[in-house]
């Protein structure tokens, strides 16, 4: 078999394989409370539209998600001082807590597995990750395999975005990956440079 479409059954296999407890909690953090509780921590308050649009959610998800959210006494609506006939959102200081709480248990987790690892296997791990995300973020599976400079322009852009994260880490502002901010490091500036203004 040739080693590409090996590789391919391997990842999915890798990916079916893992649905441990963890990463499915690590899914539902991608799609639900936490992420509208992350998007809020880093952007400050939000319509319910900017956040249904951040997360690519219909306005029914978030309506959803939103009412949860304030029954635990998470969030705060205000009126919209732009649109009175709208609310925004933000963060209680619960909320905020519970961000954190969230960011360092992932944090725990996360640690334990790499010191399962170990040092050069996972610092091997992280090199080929982010290689293999940069190739798959140019990837449009349904279109036509990206052109070379595409390619260049990719790698060159997460170049620049590592070295910016490193930079602020050595500075002492890395913070919590899920803290608040969840990730500090992702200023308006780093935004830019990857191609996200609109979460700025």
């Amino acid at each position: 078999m040739d080693y590409r479409l090996e590789a391919v059954h391997e990842v999915m296999f890798a990916m079916w394989a893992s649905r441990s407890r963890a990463t499915r909690a690590f899914e539902r953090g991608a799609q639900g409370e936490m992420f509208v509780l992350r998007e809020l921590s880093f952007q400050g308050p939000r319509t319910p539209k900017q956040l249904a649009d951040a997360m690519g959610a219909t306005s029914g998800r978030i309506s959803s998600i939103l009412s949860s959210l304030g029954r635990k006494g998470w969030i705060v609506r205000t009126a919209d001082p732009a649109d009175r006939r709208s609310v925004v959102i933000e963060l209680s200081d619960d909320g905020r807590r519970a961000v954190k709480d969230h960011g360092d248990e992932l944090i725990a987790r996360l640690e334990w597995v790499f010191s399962q690892m170990g040092e050069r296997r996972t610092r091997d791990f992280v090199g080929l990750l982010g290689e293999f995300m940069t190739y798959l973020s140019i990837c449009d599976p349904e279109g036509e395999p990206p052109a070379a400079e595409r390619v260049r322009e990719a790698f060159d852009r997460n170049r620049r975005l590592h070295e910016r994260m490193i930079e602020m880490a050595r500075d002492g502002r890395q913070g919590c990956a899920m803290g608040d901010p969840p990730h500090p490091w992702f200023t308006p500036e780093v935004a830019a440079e990857a191609g996200r203004e609109d979460r700025v």
